[in-house]
């Protein structure tokens, strides 16, 4: 385990180690397949789906992450970033961790804290969700495993869930196709008379609800607009998440911000059975975007990085993930209990 990583100062005695191309906290914008894990005097990032094992730093406390340093980076990094005397310029050097157990164990808790709050649970797409209890038991463990870089002082950062049904993926009352088919719209509480004029279909921004409330499918959000009297009404449909159970408390329920050329209309959604579903009057017949969304998460209007071609990708990682969950592996990434557990269970999804 090794590679060549960029050493550079960052001002204000920040110092940056990375590999060439590597996310850090610093970036302007962070795509959400990022790893990311507070440690001791500064933060380490991994980018999921380029496969690196070798994390990127940000130090803003030199002393309190020598700890660390010579473990996951080499002794040689570790003394150039004490000498800060000689160290104002950047300049390369090959990162070959002393403790590769340490780098393995950091990167699986990072790993398992996104897991909590980006895993792509979709009844349509057949990706099983993630048992809750058991990240949080492996999530307890690695820190453990971590603890040259963590302050165990610290409370371990809560992941922000909604709540979940234990029995969800073993347990699941309809087969992926009959959402497949309610995603993809219809008639539902069409008005008498009413005129269908358009429809569509499609995802939604992953950063914008909390993980467990709606399915991580880009055929998860439908809309059909209809013509009544004179006045256009959409309806939204989306599929709720896998995990989430049969309630949410109101805080969760998420809404449906729908634009057209001329103007803009919010529906709430009420949850009915496994679907959110609401409608709103809209100022024209054309329906633009329908953006699915729950109040006070996410940025509004901050760029999404690669917007549906990432979240296929991650879709598309974690069910490669599923398949090699009940292979023995001891490599870096070797899958997460949850993950095992929620392999195990896949034949009933």
């Amino acid at each position: 385990m090794s590679a060549t990583v960029r050493i550079e100062p960052g001002g204000d005695g920040i110092w940056i180690i990375a590999p060439e191309g590597a996310p850090t906290v610093l970036d302007d914008a962070v795509a959400i397949d990022v790893l990311v894990l507070e440690v001791l005097g500064g933060h380490l990032s991994w980018s999921l789906l380029a496969g690196q094992t070798i994390p990127a730093a940000v130090i803003d406390d030199v002393e309190l992450a020598q700890d660390w340093l010579w473990a996951v980076y080499g002794e040689r990094i570790a003394v150039a970033i004490a000498d800060t005397e000689s160290g104002e310029t950047e300049f390369a050097d090959v990162a070959e961790p002393a403790v590769p157990d340490l780098v393995a164990a950091a990167w699986r808790l990072g790993f398992a804290y996104w897991a909590a709050r980006w895993w792509p649970a979709s009844t349509i797409d057949g990706i099983t969700p993630l048992d809750d209890q058991l990240l949080d038991q492996e999530i307890t463990a690695l820190r453990a495993e971590c603890e040259m870089l963590i302050d165990d002082d610290e409370q371990a950062p809560d992941h922000e869930t909604a709540p979940t049904d234990i029995a969800a993926s073993a347990g699941i009352s309809a087969r992926a196709e009959d959402y497949a088919l309610a995603a993809g719209g219809g008639s539902g509480d069409r008005t008498t008379g009413a005129l269908s004029i358009g429809r569509g279909t499609g995802g939604w921004d992953w950063r914008r609800c909390p993980p467990g409330v709606v399915d991580a499918s880009e055929r998860a959000v439908s809309w059909e607009s209809t013509r009544n009297s004179g006045t256009t009404t959409v309806r939204v449909t989306a599929v709720a998440a896998p995990q989430l159970g049969s309630a949410a408390p109101a805080h969760l329920r998420p809404r449906a911000f729908i634009t057209t050329p001329v103007g803009t209309a919010e529906a709430e959604l009420n949850l009915i059975g496994d679907l959110w579903t609401g409608a709103a009057t809209t100022p024209s017949d054309s329906v633009s975007t329908v953006d699915v969304y729950v109040p006070g998460v996410g940025a509004p209007g901050a760029p999404e990085l690669s917007g549906p071609e990432i979240r296929r990708q991650i879709r598309e990682f974690a069910a490669a993930r599923l398949r090699r969950a009940t292979v023995a592996d001891d490599a870096v990434d070797a899958p997460l209990l949850a993950e095992i557990a929620a392999a195990a269970s896949d034949s009933d999804f």
